[in-house]
């Protein structure tokens, strides 16, 4: 998008990168807001842009990689539960209802904002059509990158 070149480091987790990243051994990285968060608001990290279409609400005076100049760089990061394939409809049901009426508690969505967390809960249905939505996006980026397993 910008040809810029770097090089990729493979961490088996954020903590070890933002570690390396504030003590120097990195220069740059891509995280996930819940992990971030706390180092940039104690002032140990800078944010320079989020992925979203619109800023975060926890860092309002970051901006969007579009209006850092990169207009089309939008991505995001989810979470999901996921059951295995064949669970009964109605423990899935069941599960999704839980999980809904938890997520809708105030002081809930309060520490999942406060953690970065911008979107609110999907029922079940609506988040498997997201998530094959998102394997089928992704499939084409590793594929008109032409990356392959062994990259």
């Amino acid at each position: 998008m910008t040809g810029t070149q770097m090089v990729h480091v493979p961490y088996k987790g954020s903590a070890l990168a933002v570690t390396d990243l504030m003590g120097g051994q990195v220069q740059i990285m891509f995280d996930n807001a819940p992990t971030s968060l706390p180092f940039v608001k104690s002032g140990k990290l800078t944010a320079l842009a989020v992925t979203g279409t619109q800023r975060m609400s926890a860092l309002p005076n970051v901006p969007t990689m579009e209006e850092a100049g990169l207009p089309g760089f939008v991505t995001g990061s989810w979470f999901g539960l996921f059951a295995p394939a064949g669970t009964p409809r109605e423990i899935v049901a069941k599960v999704s209802d839980a999980v809904m009426a938890a997520m809708r508690r105030p002081e809930f969505r309060e520490q999942l904002v406060n953690a970065g967390a911008e979107h609110g809960p999907k029922p079940a249905a609506e988040f498997q059509s997201f998530a094959l939505a998102e394997k089928v996006r992704w499939e084409k980026v590793v594929k008109a990158a032409g990356v392959s397993v062994n990259e």
